[in-house]
């Protein structure tokens, strides 16, 4: 049974921290093993294009590095999107646009397992994580019951009802806070500062603290974790791999232009 990082660092209740990756090429995910600063890679399969193939090869890049893995999915198809990337080597599962307490409760299920004591649907699938023979072990049982299951908290109706979904729906490990999709689930698209945001911001995480449940916040620069550190939030996403080429290309091909026109 591999190492879950993310289990264990949220089990001893130390930070986290992670990065963002549209790319599933394997050499991307070894670069940001080679830093060492990282304990997870975000794949955004949600944004990215991609097949079971690629994320098999972007697993095993991970684990060469001592990476745990994270895959964003799509709303649909939830349940076969889930249980096969956890079957490629996925070690955490970051749900997009739940908005009920069903929906919490439907992609807490396609990853538990199908056991009695942990009611969840999923069952043994002879899949990369569990070649010769472990599928439906003891262990394989547990490896499921450790995988991260973490919510977008990015729907107005998801957020109206957060308290009573912590405490009817078992098993969240994580919440992601969504600025964006929350705020054009509030008719401002675009406005992610605005104080009516800012201030659900802050009501989440409370809400969240309550609950003993961890809030990860996405962010662009170290600067801007001080902001959420203060509110007790020690749970991170910082940087996404096309952002940063495109910032790095505009910045650079920009000044080099200058450079040339001065001359």
């Amino acid at each position: 049974m591999r190492r879950n990082k993310i289990r264990e660092l949220l089990n001893a209740g130390k930070p986290t921290i992670g990065t963002h990756v549209h790319s599933s090429w394997p050499n991307v995910i070894e670069a940001v093993g080679h830093t060492g600063m990282f304990d997870y890679i975000e794949f955004v399969a949600e944004y990215a294009s991609f097949d079971l193939f690629l994320l098999e090869n972007l697993c095993r890049a991970a684990e060469l590095h001592d990476l745990s893995t994270m895959i964003k999915l799509d709303q649909e198809p939830r349940t076969f999107m889930a249980q096969r990337s956890i079957g490629c080597g996925f070690q955490s599962v970051l749900f997009a646009d739940c908005r009920t307490a069903d929906d919490a409760r439907e992609c807490v299920a396609a990853v538990r397992p199908d056991t009695p004591e942990d009611g969840g649907i999923h069952g043994v699938g002879t899949r990369r994580s569990s070649y010769m023979g472990y599928g439906g072990t003891p262990d394989y049982v547990q490896a499921l019951r450790d995988i991260v299951i973490v919510l977008m908290v990015e729907k107005k109706p998801f957020v109206d009802n957060l308290d009573e979904i912590f405490e009817t729906v078992p098993g969240i490990d994580m919440v992601q806070w969504g600025p964006a999709d929350l705020s054009m689930s509030m008719g401002r698209p675009g406005d992610w500062h605005h104080p009516d945001l800012m201030a659900m911001e802050k009501d989440v995480i409370k809400i969240c603290q309550k609950h003993d449940i961890p809030m990860r916040i996405e962010i662009n620069s170290p600067e801007a974790a001080k902001y959420y550190l203060d509110l007790g939030i020690k749970d991170f996403c910082i940087g996404t791999d096309l952002a940063i080429l495109f910032d790095w290309m505009k910045t650079n091909g920009e000044g080099l232009r200058k450079v040339i026109e001065d001359a």
